[in-house]
């Protein structure tokens, strides 16, 4: 651990106000996790201290522009992984989110609002068979293959169960120093989970797991709809039961789709409607 620690100066400065600074830890950190032997090789900890520098990172980085490519090049860090090492990382990642959220001040926080779509989208890439870190960690996106790796799908989904939609208001963090091994458990912030409800569905498409021809993506989605279906019925948010059951009813699942005439009618009436109401002037009672 001490000597993993040694061959990451770079964590400090990836929280630096300089921005060359940050930048070239960025850098420092891409070339860190290239290497198998080592990125396959951090523990629980280590891996939340790498996230703990992203985090200021993100923090002290100004400006639209420059927080986007961020927000991005964070993400698509699970294509620079090995491929073991892709759900510690994540889950380190979600600890991280979990710990932070309600200390993220409103002037910051669409910019960690960005971050958690990315890597949700970047997650639902992954799943895909050949979508990087299949050979050694490659800096680049690989092509995307047809169909959804098993072992991935499983990693991913878990993952989602056991932070955002997990049913329980605490989820536990592995916390390994040298030979001494334990659990911390850290609490799952309402907002985190209201956020990520309101944006799978997006990501989802994104990633091609609404296609209406891929059936091994409705298995997909139908698991993560039933972590959503088990969260509603569970969780004592009530904001939490109502963004669940407005996440599960979003007329792109698979399950909510009209039939296309159905569809066309009721567009048609709308028009009707808007029609008949004119301007939507009231004209006073009747005489």
């Amino acid at each position: 651990m001490a000597s993993q620690e040694r061959s990451m100066p770079f964590i400090k400065n990836l929280a630096s106000s300089d921005r060359k600074i940050r930048t070239s830890a960025l850098s420092s950190l891409h070339a860190f996790l290239s290497a198998r032997q080592v990125a396959s090789a951090l523990t629980p900890l280590e891996v939340l201290k790498l996230w703990k520098g992203l985090y200021y990172a993100l923090w002290m980085c100004d400006r639209a522009i420059p927080q986007q490519n961020l927000c991005n090049e964070l993400a698509d860090l699970v294509y620079v992984l090995p491929r073991d090492a892709v759900a510690t990382w994540l889950r380190g990642f979600w600890a991280t989110m979990a710990r932070e959220w309600t200390g993220i001040d409103v002037l910051r926080m669409e910019k960690f609002l960005l971050l958690v779509r990315r890597v949700v989208g970047a997650g639902f890439k992954w799943m895909r068979k050949g979508s990087g870190n299949g050979g050694g960690g490659s800096a680049k996106k690989g092509k995307e293959g047809s169909g959804w790796d098993a072992s991935k799908v499983d990693e991913l989904v878990g993952l989602l169960g056991e932070w955002p939609f997990a049913l329980e208001d605490e989820a536990r963090i592995e916390q390994t120093t040298g030979e001494e091994e334990g659990q911390i458990t850290q609490k799952i912030p309402a907002g985190l989970r209201l956020h990520v409800l309101d944006i799978w569905v997006d990501e989802a498409e994104k990633a091609g797991l609404l296609e209406d021809d891929d059936e091994e993506a409705k298995e997909v989605l139908q698991r993560i709809s039933d972590q959503i279906d088990a969260l509603e019925e569970e969780t004592t948010s009530p904001a939490v039961r109502v963004r669940s059951k407005e996440s599960l009813a979003d007329d792109r699942l698979p399950g909510n789709r009209k039939p296309a005439g159905e569809a066309e009618e009721e567009e048609e009436d709308q028009d009707k409607e808007g029609a008949q109401g004119g301007t939507g002037d009231w004209g006073g009672f009747d005489d």
